[in-house]
């Protein structure tokens, strides 16, 4: 906690205050925009109940201003967004691990996506941003905040068409290398059926999942999870006492739905967390201690995945 406060303090406190002018240059252009609209809707509405109709030219007039005005939002929020990720964001990935990269408009990509078989749901829409990456001791990793969605299409009594946008994922994505080839693949998702249906969500399971069932000893850890594996000798092999407990204490600490799939030779992890975790704010305070240390607390993850699943260990060695 005194290292974040230090952090804060010395490398991002200082350079809060540019920011803080982008941020009211960026709510006076709202303010202004917002004011143009409504003064085009009150021009609009006494001019139609004048009795001499909408006198275009002024109503035009407005209208090109307040477009003009949201040009020049699209272009400030870009400045300001870049200035953040550049000064508050990059200087917490530094206070983990001056040694890792970080590439605020990219992201985990969508073959790792699929590769890591977690979500099998076809997606419409796949965004991201904020990839970290880098190796510790002697595992290479990959990290990023990703939204995937499907767009789903009904029709009302009258055949009107209606969408909406359905989130399958949203959260930290993590990769790393296991040391290990498998031989099948092992997943590990929240055990969401058993904890409302009891019994028949213990039935419901065997039935659902990409893979047959895996029961394991672990009382704490199957009232968390529950595990699918192709095959049922390697899942038991990868998920040792000391595995469940390390994904047990993953949960925990980040307080969310965890999944986790081993596949080819890496560990898959994908944290659902529903907000965006490293933007900063247009209206209120820029930043604050605690957020700073909840980014934090974020970009540690990948250090807590890989010292907790002990993977630099290499008791295991690729075939």
């Amino acid at each position: 906690m005194s290292d974040i406060q230090r952090i804060y303090h010395e490398n991002i406190e200082p350079k809060l205050e540019s920011l803080n002018v982008r941020r009211k240059a960026l709510q006076n252009h709202y303010f202004i925009a917002i004011l143009g609209i409504v003064g085009t809707i009150l021009l609009i509405v006494i001019l139609a109940n004048s009795g001499v109709g909408i006198l275009l030219l002024p109503v035009i007039g407005l209208v090109v201003f307040v477009v003009i005005r949201f040009i020049k939002i699209s272009r400030l929020s870009k400045e300001y967004r870049a200035d953040f990720k550049a000064n508050v964001v990059a200087e917490i990935v530094k206070a983990v691990n001056p040694s890792w990269t970080y590439e605020p408009d990219n992201m985990i990509g969508q073959e790792v996506y699929w590769q890591s078989d977690l979500f099998r749901t076809k997606y419409d829409r796949y965004k991201g941003d904020d990839l970290v990456k880098g190796v510790i001791e002697k595992t290479d990793f990959e990290c990023s905040e990703l939204h995937t969605e499907y767009k789903e299409v009904t029709y009302d009594s009258k055949g009107r068409r209606r969408e909406r946008w359905v989130t399958i994922f949203r959260g930290l994505f993590f990769h790393a290398d296991f040391n290990k080839e498998f031989m099948g693949r092992t997943y590990v998702s929240p055990d969401v059926a058993e904890k409302m249906f009891g019994k028949f969500g213990q039935k419901f399971q065997k039935f659902t999942g990409p893979a047959p069932l895996v029961k394991l000893e672990n009382v704490e850890f199957e009232k968390e999870f529950v595990v699918h594996a192709t095959d049922q000798i390697e899942a038991r092999y990868i998920l040792t006492p000391t595995i469940m407990e390390a994904i047990l204490r993953i949960k925990q600490q980040y307080n969310t739905q965890v999944h986790f799939s081993f596949v080819g030779s890496r560990v898959y992890c994908a944290l659902s967390i529903n907000r965006n975790l490293f933007e900063p704010k247009i209206f209120g305070q820029v930043v604050n201690l605690s957020e700073i240390e909840n980014m934090y607390s974020l970009f540690k993850v990948n250090e807590v995945i890989i010292h907790e699943l002990n993977l630099n260990t290499r008791i295991w060695t690729k075939e």
